[in-house]
């Protein structure tokens, strides 16, 4: 049963960080092309950034799972 419970967190935090990273990116993005130029390396970066840190807040709970 409690394998079965992780399955289901590890979907949702799943779900959550790789929304986390398009919404990153899109912002990273949206703010380097207003000033001229893209720098990938950075938008990389910085998405992958908030898709770890999205990962580490999901461990102090989900509000998409109940248990």
């Amino acid at each position: 049963m409690k394998n079965k419970n992780f399955e289901k967190w590890v979907q949702a935090a799943g779900i959550r960080a790789v929304k986390t990273v398009a919404q990153a990116a899109v912002a990273g993005i949206g703010t380097a092309a207003v000033m001229g130029q893209v720098d990938w390396v950075y938008v990389l970066s910085a998405s992958v950034l908030a898709g770890v840190v999205s990962i580490l807040t999901s461990v102090a709970g989900l509000p998409e799972l109940k248990e």
